[in-house]
């Protein structure tokens, strides 16, 4: 009978303290919340994963210093997918069945996040994307996916914007015809049809090319005054070389899969190549701009072996709205309720994205604001423009 007794008081003692006793939400204790993470880490594309991670790294670690969010720190476990499909669906199936994460903040790459996008749905985890553009991440919505990245056809909208904007009327296109690149292709012709304009020229070229002389010829006869990327950098960076050397260049207008100016500069390696090369980003500012001194301070200081980039700053930017959710779900902290505040977020201002982060519960794209950055062969990153996208 005692045995009895005390059982039924342990039962009536758990079901005082609430649901959370039966059932604890994964990733949260009274004093901790473990956020995953997943996205090259090695590699040649590991700016979209690492250097992501450690902005997402250094935010939490300045919350934590503070006390953390309602009195809990936040961790960040990490997962390298290497920008592959089949890596990146094992990846989130140990974040979310092994390390038990609470939400994952991550997606480096495209292709990858696109892959991974049914194993979290069906999991129903949060995850806030930081760096993936592909529209087939958040369209159509996920209930608990959102994205503080640039979509494609967000991002593609803008290119056209902007060529309009410089007073282009004649305008070619350079693209890759990869899932990634289909996925910016369609919604950058759409723009086109919504502007009344149609291109000049539309090239294809490889993700691995390493001679874009035919292209440069074809372009260059077609005579545009601006030319659309829809590559990633190293076609982009031999494209660029290829078409100085013949003289050709016009302005070149790039998406944020070249985000970061300074190391495309490095990549082209051929001096004054990119003098006329404008790219969107997702964020306002480079890591040498002053605004940017106290984030610059603590990713040296705890990643000495990385160099900056402004993928540094996605990830700060990424995890400040992440952060902006957990305060608004309250100290009694659920999955469900930490969804519920993402939708609901308003005009949340980071230290790094271009525009405010915005998301509602039929829209889960929070990031509408590209940034347009351009450097001068040998000087600064500046900021050129940022073209607000309906």
């Amino acid at each position: 009978m005692a045995g009895i007794r005390m059982w039924t008081l342990g039962l009536c003692a758990a079901l005082a303290a609430g649901p959370a006793a039966l059932a604890q939400t994964p990733g949260v204790t009274a004093d901790s919340i473990k956020i995953g993470s997943f996205g090259p880490i090695t590699g040649a594309n590991y700016l979209y994963g690492k250097l992501a991670m450690n902005g997402v790294e250094v935010a939490f670690d300045e919350v934590n210093k503070q006390g953390g969010i309602h009195g809990r720190k936040l961790t960040l476990v990490r997962e390298d997918d290497r920008c592959d499909p089949a890596t990146a669906i094992a990846a989130v199936k140990k974040l979310i069945f092994q390390e038990q994460v609470f939400a994952i903040s991550g997606g480096g790459c495209s292709n990858s996040a696109v892959a991974a996008r049914d194993e979290v749905e069906r999991a129903a985890v949060p995850w806030v994307v930081f760096a993936a553009v592909h529209d087939g991440i958040t369209t159509p919505p996920a209930p608990t996916i959102f994205s503080t990245a640039l979509t494609s056809s967000i991002e593609s909208a803008a290119q056209v914007e902007f060529a309009v904007s410089q007073g282009a009327k004649r305008i070619a296109i350079l693209s890759m015809r990869d899932s990634w690149g289909r996925a910016r292709y369609a919604p950058l012709m759409e723009a086109f049809k919504k502007k009344g304009i149609t291109p000049v020229a539309d090239e294809e070229i490889s993700p691995d090319a390493n001679d874009a002389t035919p292209q440069v010829l074809r372009l260059r006869q077609a005579n545009p005054d601006a030319v659309i990327l829809v590559v990633y950098p190293k076609p982009a960076a031999i494209f660029l070389r290829d078409a100085t050397k013949f003289a050709f260049k016009p302005l070149t207008i790039g998406q944020s899969a070249i985000a970061d100016p300074a190391a495309f500069e490095e990549q082209v390696a051929l001096p004054g190549a990119t003098s006329n090369f404008v790219t969107i980003s997702q964020v306002r500012f480079s890591p040498s701009d002053p605004e940017m001194e106290k984030w610059r301070t603590a990713i040296e200081a705890k990643f000495p072996g990385d160099r900056l980039s402004v993928f540094n700053m996605f990830g700060i930017g990424s995890a400040q709205a992440l952060m902006a959710a957990l305060r608004a779900a309250g100290p009694d902290l659920t999955r469900e309720k930490f969804v519920a505040a993402m939708a609901g977020l308003k005009d949340v201002k980071t230290d790094t994205y271009g525009g405010l982060i915005t998301c509602s519960t039929t829209d889960h794209r929070c990031n509408k604001a590209p940034a347009w950055l351009k450097k001068e062969p040998g000087g600064p990153v500046k900021l050129v423009a940022v073209t607000p996208v309906e």
